[in-house]
């Protein structure tokens, strides 16, 4: 039953984030929404809605280590996991100006998450509702930073035509509508079954639940990160790729958590305040040491930033076995 759990939570999650991105933007670009509003808020609020929705699901079923190991942990695995595994398909190019902004945005709100994580132990409403004010100002700063990026603009419009079909045919308004809905439902429902399974995990194995959101939960919502930046890459739009994956951490940072904590405050777990948090800062300066230095994220550097996620992941074992 436990597995049951897990797996149709990870399914419901990758098929649901799929699905909400798709009928998203279909409904959106048929309204004459601007391509770079959808490129930039709408393919980056999807693939984040799994987290988003699990932590949020956490939090309501009283387990808050879980929604901040969540996100701690996605952050990390967006850089060693999806990073890495994206590369090793096809080598990340790194579009210098688009990488100093959005680099330079996951620096400083790692930065800042662990300022705050070590001055004030917690995350309140107060501070939530900063986060949040701080994505929309990133998200608006993008906007009109990208308006004169020709090859950007033309990228993402590449990008939204893909993303807006079903096998060749076009997606129209209304079932653009339904698959928006349905991909909410399915998402909430395999987030729903990806919690309860991970509170099991932790009540029958020992585990800390920081520990079980760093890894089963992280994974598991990361997953519609991992599938978009591998069809990126894949279709030749590595750039992009790196795009998602950068966008995708201030996302977690700001938006997930900012919004989890207006809902409930969050406090973070010592566990993570003493190893894991500085693992996320770490991975953070490696993904821009490689990123810069050739202005591409090559196979090896992939196979490298891949070795060390499962050195990580090895280290948190080892960790609960001396818990146990």
């Amino acid at each position: 039953m436990l597995w049951i759990y897990l797996l149709s939570g990870f399914i419901l999650l990758l098929v649901g984030g799929e699905v909400l991105v798709k009928g998203s933007v279909a409904v959106a670009h048929k309204m004459q929404v601007p391509s770079l509003v959808i490129g930039i808020v709408l393919v980056g609020l999807g693939t984040s809605m799994p987290e988003l929705v699990t932590c949020i699901e956490a939090v309501m079923k009283g387990v808050p280590d879980i929604a901040v190991g969540n996100v701690v942990g996605s952050n990390i695995a967006n850089i060693l996991l999806v990073a890495g595994a994206s590369a090793i398909f096809y080598p990340i190019i790194t579009p210098l100006a688009e990488f100093k902004r959005d680099g330079g945005a996951v620096a400083l709100s790692t930065l800042l998450l662990i300022t705050i994580a070590f001055t004030l132990g917690q995350i309140g409403m107060i501070i939530g509702i900063f986060f949040v004010v701080l994505l929309f100002s990133y998200i608006g700063y993008t906007y009109f930073s990208e308006k004169i990026t020709a090859k950007y603009l033309k990228d993402v419009e590449k990008e939204i035509e893909e993303i807006e079909t079903v096998g060749d045919k076009e997606i129209s308004v209304l079932f653009g509508i339904l698959l928006t809905f349905g991909g909410i439902g399915l998402t909430v429902l395999g987030a729903k079954l990806l919690v309860s399974g991970a509170i099991i995990v932790a009540k029958n194995f020992g585990i800390s639940e920081a520990v079980i959101g760093l890894t089963i939960v992280a994974i598991g919502t990361s997953l519609p990160e991992l599938a978009t930046a591998i069809i990126a890459g894949v279709r030749g739009h590595s750039d992009l790729s790196l795009g998602n994956i950068l966008g995708s951490n201030v996302y977690n940072i700001l938006g997930i958590l900012g919004v989890t904590a207006i809902v409930e405050p969050l406090h973070i777990p010592k566990e993570i305040l003493s190893f894991d948090i500085w693992v996320m800062l770490g991975a953070t300066i490696m993904l821009i040491i490689v990123a810069i230095t050739k202005l591409k994220i090559t196979r090896l550097e992939g196979g490298v930033l891949m070795a060390t996620y499962a050195i990580y992941l090895y280290m948190l074992y080892l960790n609960t076995q001396t818990t146990i």
